[in-house]
């Protein structure tokens, strides 16, 4: 059923899936010039914009949560090398990603963008891929920081308490899924209100970060800083994996920055919740990738300047090394009261991977990609939210935490697998874009975030390309030798099994119903509004 207003400027399609858009706003037009026709309210200014792609990478309680892991492979020095090297990649994976969702900004992200990209034939089994990629690595995400959020919450009741507060299994899990009940309690809110609580997150941010940087130094004896030798240099090199190569051990420690900066495409996942969004959107993920990087550096450095004996923080009662420097430095006390912080930054983090997930979720169920019908690729009448994706989204999430009862190696290797589907699930678009560049069914056009045709973007696009595959391989791994049943890495396993898993179900049963993002425009108003702004992007002159 279509209805339409007097004014002819809004029309209302499909009184079921409450969506009302603005023929008179740029960005709807844009929308719907992609097939789309826009169902929610945009409330998202550029600071909130900015604010979610900040948030979304949590730089400090990121690196706190991921601290381990390069410290006790790698040692010291691949803690502060590894995060700048894999910043650097990262750059060029943001720049190429920000370019993409300038072109589509639509809440499918690159998953909607990759079906644009590639020829008519195989629009559907490439979204299916990029899709189950995608989901999987934002579900994964959401798991895994919500778990690192409840033993950080942990580690601080254990320092708190001196050691005498017994972390279980149960304890950890049972707090964990309470968080993950409440971020969807706050995901369930309208598009205003979610755009208002965003636009804070920044600032508890970066001025969290900062405060661990100046205290760290203002609080560390000079006597007691490490040399540089021990920050960048051979002295900070110490292989812990117990049988691999030095170098392999040394590489190991780029899981904290892969794992930090990823799901950059959330910002555009709420691309069509943010005004202006051609600009804002990749604008936002650039930024927050660059800010992220250096940022991030500069506090991994100063950390380990002022981390203490290397012995002391293999044996952690708390199981973060992290916190124990700042226990170490400010004292238990003080330690605590920055750690609520880097708490609740986690908390930021874990709030805006459930609403981008949960519109990945939703367009990917509009496209007929979820065995439900569309049932999840429907609004909510009163929010213009999609809160039945949302609760999907969350409850799914709670899926992987409670493995860790049953199995802790099973949990971990969920946990680790974000980055690697994530960043598989960015560069087949990207791939995509480039192969395909001259064929008749490919027509991209460029938004305004864009590298050019010439060396630069081809460039970015090549080493983001390259980047990934590498560590894809790194981080399939095991990290310890000899490789036991408790030490094997089973994140490639489960990521290789799921994508098999549903090409299987694709070919039997889904692609009768799934045939890639399609168009859900049925109206011939708006398909009048929608030929007449594309006559203008192509013939600017003649409309000026």
């Amino acid at each position: 059923m279509s209805l339409e207003e007097k004014d002819d400027k809004k029309v209302v399609v499909e009184e079921s899936d409450a969506s009302v858009f603005n023929l008179s706003d740029d960005d709807d037009k844009e929308l719907v010039a992609l097939g789309y026709k826009p169902s929610f309210k945009r409330e998202f200014t550029n600071l909130a914009t900015i604010s979610f792609a900040f948030s979304i990478m949590g730089l400090c309680s990121s690196i706190a949560t991921t601290f381990n892991t390069p410290l006790t492979l790698g040692g010291p020095a691949s803690v502060v090398w590894c995060w700048i090297l894999g910043a650097c990649m990262c750059f060029t994976l943001g720049a190429s990603i920000a370019e993409i969702v300038s072109a589509y900004p639509t809440c499918g992200g690159l998953y909607t963008a990759s079906a644009q990209l590639v020829p008519k034939n195989y629009r559907a089994t490439v979204g299916w891929l990029v899709g189950w990629l995608n989901i999987l690595g934002q579900i994964a995400g959401i798991s895994s920081t919500e778990f690192g959020l409840a033993n950080m919450i942990m580690a601080a009741a254990n320092v708190g308490r001196d050691g005498e507060f017994v972390i279980t299994p149960g304890k950890v899990v049972g707090l964990f899924a309470g968080l993950l009940v409440v971020h969807g309690l706050l995901n369930s809110l309208a598009t205003r209100w979610l755009a208002k609580l965003t636009q804070g997150f920044v600032f508890v941010n970066l001025g969290t970060t900062f405060a661990i940087i100046i205290t760290l130094l203002a609080k560390t004896p000079r006597a007691e800083m490490h040399p540089a030798k021990y920050v960048f240099g051979s002295d900070g090199v110490v292989n812990q994996t117990t049988g691999w190569p030095t170098g392999l051990a040394f590489l190991f420690g780029l899981l904290s920055v892969q794992w930090t900066m990823t799901d950059y495409d959330a910002t555009a996942h709420i691309s069509e919740e943010v005004k202006r969004a051609a600009y804002a959107a990749p604008s936002a993920i650039f930024i927050a990738v660059i800010g992220t990087g250096l940022i991030g550096w500069l506090l991994n450095i100063v950390v380990i300047l002022c981390s203490g004996p290397l012995e002391a923080l293999q044996v952690s009662a708390s199981g973060s090394a992290f916190l124990d420097i700042l226990v170490l430095r400010v004292g238990k006390n003080g330690a605590l009261a920055i750690w609520a912080f880097v708490c609740l930054t986690a908390f930021f983090v874990v709030q805006t991977a459930l609403q981008a997930a949960s519109r990945t979720v939703y367009a990917f169920s509009r496209d007929h990609g979820l065995p439900d019908a569309g049932y999840f690729g429907k609004n909510n009448k009163r929010t213009l939210t999609p809160l039945r994706a949302i609760w999907f989204t969350t409850f799914v999430s709670i899926l992987p935490g409670l493995l860790d009862l049953a199995s802790p190696i099973a949990a971990n290797a969920v946990f680790s697998l974000t980055a690697m589907a994530l960043d598989m699930s960015y560069i087949v678009p990207i791939f995509c874009r480039r192969i395909f560049a001259n064929h008749p069914d490919v027509n991209f056009k460029p938004g305004p975030f864009f590298m050019g045709h010439g060396w630069l973007g081809l460039a970015c696009n090549i080493t983001c390309i390259s980047w990934t595959i590498f560590i894809t391989i790194i981080f399939s791994l095991p990290f310890v030798r000899p490789v036991t049943a408790n030490t094997m890495n089973y994140s490639s396993v489960i990521t290789v099994g799921v994508i098999v898993l549903a090409y299987l179900w694709y070919f039997a049963a889904a692609h009768n119903h799934y045939t890639g993002p399609q168009s859900n425009l049925h109206d011939s108003k708006v398909e009048a509004v929608t030929q007449d702004y594309e006559n203008k992007k192509a013939n600017p002159e003649d409309h000026s």
